[in-house]
């Protein structure tokens, strides 16, 4: 059974260069979003997650997992193709690059998840770091 989309919240700011947009979307993975942007509005979907989900026999329901929708139009045509999304803790957040010129460029992508990368941390509080013998760092005591 096909449910409704339910119309989400936003927050957006406002910077020289750029237009942030934020939007709950809980419990959804980032290929269950798409976003559309088209000179100066922008769209944002996500799938219903979960189909099982009507089957529980829930006591409390107040809200679903998807799924959702929600049109907004920014006062500004915009540069969608530049757009940076980011999705974490059941929050989308896109950084939209203002157009300088009056015309915007349009973009629309599905979400995908990236694998963390496997950065170390370089370096040490409290202390001067210094070379050791073999060549590793260590801490100065």
């Amino acid at each position: 059974m096909e449910r409704k989309p339910q119309t989400i919240p936003v927050r957006i700011s406002d910077s020289e260069d750029l237009i942030l947009l934020a939007a709950p979307m809980p419990d959804l993975e980032p290929q269950n979003i798409t976003v559309s942007i088209t000179d100066h509005v922008v769209q944002i979907k996500g799938e219903e997650r979960g189909p099982r989900q009507h089957e529980l026999d829930l006591k409390v329901a107040e809200w679903r997992i998807g799924p959702y929708v929600r049109e907004v139009s920014l006062d500004q045509p915009v540069k969608g193709a530049m757009t940076n999304a980011t999705y974490g803790n059941g929050v989308l957040v896109l950084s939209i690059p203002k157009a300088k010129s009056g015309y915007g460029s349009n973009a629309e992508f599905q979400l995908k998840q990236i694998e963390p990368t496997r950065g170390e941390r370089i370096g040490y509080t409290g202390s001067d770091i210094r070379p050791a013998a073999d060549g590793e760092k260590e801490r100065a005591s």
